[in-house]
C-alpha cells in the first residue's frame, strides 16, 4: 500500500520491462533520433497521442496475465509504442544479455524504417523505446487466484470474528467474495463507510491481483496478507501485530483505506471532472481510486490539482468527448510518467485489476449458466490451514 506498495510494483515493472541488462556502449549505432531517455519520448508528444492507450495496454496485459495471444509462449518480449500499440514480438535469446541486444537492435531498426518516430536504447538504468515487456510472469496464476477468491479452493475459505463481524462457521466456511460483501454491508450499516456497492468489484480485483488470495503472501517491500497491506497501513487501521494476516481484518482495513481515499479525492475530482456525463465520470473516478490504493491518494490528488502534474487532466477535462474514460484516467498518468514516482507499474496495476474483474465476471457467468456447483472437497490435512483467518 501507499509508497511501499508502489515500490513493490515499480520494482516488478522495471524487471519485466528490462528483462535483462546491457552496458550503455553495447551498440555502436548512431541514434536515429535525439531522444536520450524514454521520458523525453513521452514528453515529446501532445496529450491527444494517448488516445486508445487504455484498450491497447489492456490488450498487452491481457496476453500476459492469461498467457494468450502473443504470450502463449512465455519466453518472449513484446514491443509496444506510445499508445500501447503492439508492434512486434521478440523470441528470447539464450541469455538476458543477448535478449537485450536483440531488443535494442529491433528498436533501432524500427526507427530507421519509420515504424516509430524515435528509439531509446534500454539498459540497466533506463527503459528503452519502443517499450518492451516480458511475457513470462512466474507469479501470475489468474485461474487459481480466482478459484481462491470464490472459495472453490480450500485455501480461499474461512470462518471467524473480527471487531464485531462474524464470518462463516467451522462447518460452513465463507469465501473471500462473501467476506468482502459481508464486511462492507456491516460497515455501511454502522455508517463507518459511504463507499457505493459498485466499488466492491474493484476491491475484489485487487484481492485477486495483490496476493492471488494467499493469506501468507509477503512482499520484499514488507507488504503482507491477502491485500498486501504495509505495517503502517495496518497500524492506521488499528490492526494488532498478531492479527496482521487476519483475512477479515485485511478486508476491513482495505475498505477503510478506500473510504479515506474516497473522501480525500472526491471533492477535487468533481471540481475537475464534475461536468462530464455521469457514466464517464464514474468510470474515470473508479480507475483513479485504484491508482490511489496502489500509489497513495496524495499522488493521485496531485494529478488533479498540481500546477504541473494536472495539465493532462485539464486538457482531458476540456476535450473529454474525444477520449474514453479509460484513456482519460490512463492519459493523466501516462503523460506524467517519470514524475512524482509514477511509472508503468501504475498503469499495469490498474489494467491488471480490470482484467482480473473481467475474468472473474466471465467465470461467474459460466457458473450461473451451469447452475449450483458442489464445493471442492477439502483434502485431508488442510482443514486447519484453510480455516485460518
Amino acid at each position: 500500500m501507499g509508497s511501499m506498495q508502489l515500490s513493490r510494483y515499480w520494482t516488478f515493472a522495471v524487471a519485466t520491462l528490462f528483462g535483462c541488462v546491457l552496458p550503455q556502449n553495447a551498440l555502436a549505432h548512431d541514434p536515429v533520433s535525439p531522444y536520450q531517455n524514454w521520458a523525453e519520448v513521452v514528453r515529446s508528444k501532445p496529450y491527444a497521442e494517448s488516445k486508445g492507450v487504455y484498450d491497447n495496454v489492456m490488450n498487452v496485459r491481457r496476453w500476459i496475465l492469461t498467457r494468450s495471444g502473443h504470450c502463449s509462449e512465455r519466453n518472449r518480449h513484446l514491443l509496444f509504442d506510445m499508445r500501447g500499440n503492439f508492434l512486434q514480438v521478440i523470441e528470447d535469446a539464450a541469455d538476458s544479455l543477448q535478449t537485450q541486444l536483440i531488443l535494442n537492435q529491433t528498436r533501432h531498426g524500427m526507427a530507421q524504417q519509420g515504424q516509430v518516430h524515435a528509439w531509446v536504447e534500454g539498459n540497466s538504468q533506463t527503459l528503452g523505446y519502443p517499450f518492451a515487456i516480458r511475457c513470462h510472469q512466474p507469479y501470475v496464476d489468474l485461474p487459481l487466484a480466482i478459484s481462491r477468491y470464490l472459495g472453490e479452493h480450500p485455501d480461499g475459505r474461512l470462518s471467524g470474528n473480527w471487531d464485531g463481524i462474524k464470518v462463516g462457521t467451522p462447518n460452513n466456511q465463507a469465501s473471500l467474495h462473501d467476506t468482502l460483501r459481508l464486511v462492507h454491508a456491516r460497515r455501511v450499516q454502522q455508517k463507518r463507510i459511504s463507499l457505493p456497492d459498485d466499488l466492491l468489484s474493484d476491491l475484489a480485483g485487487m484481492l485477486i491481483i495483490e496476493s492471488g488470495g494467499v493469506r501468507e503472501a509477503h512482499s520484499k517491500a514488507n507488504a503482507r496478507g491477502i491485500l498486501q497491506l504495509t505495517p503502517q497501513a495496518l497500524k492506521d487501521c488499528k490492526v494488532p501485530n498478531n492479527k496482521q494476516l487476519h483475512r477479515i481484518a485485511q478486508v476491513d482495513c482495505a475498505l477503510w483505506l478506500f473510504e479515506r481515499n474516497h473522501r480525500m479525492l472526491r471533492p477535487v475530482f468533481l471540481t475537475r471532472f464534475g461536468h462530464l456525463p455521469q457514466e464517464k465520470q464514474e468510470h474515470i473516478y473508479r480507475l483513479l481510486l485504484i491508482q490511489a490504493y496502489h500509489g497513495g491518494p496524495g499522488r493521485v490528488r496531485a494529478l488533479l490539482i498540481d500546477d504541473e502534474f494536472s495539465k493532462p487532466a485539464a486538457y482531458f477535462a476540456e476535450n473529454y468527448q474525444d477520449f474514453s474514460a479509460g484513456d482519460i484516467a490512463f492519459g493523466m498518468v501516462f503523460h506524467n510518467l517519470g514524475r512524482n514516482r509514477l511509472g508503468f507499474a501504475s498503469l499495469y496495476y490498474t489494467a491488471d485489476i480490470r482484467i482480473a474483474l473481467q475474468q472473474l465476471e466471465s467465470k461467474q457467468s459460466a457458473r450461473l449458466a451451469l447452475g449450483p456447483q458442489p464445493k471442492t472437497p477439502v483434502p485431508p490435512g488442510t482443514n486447519q490451514l484453510s480455516g485460518k483467518l
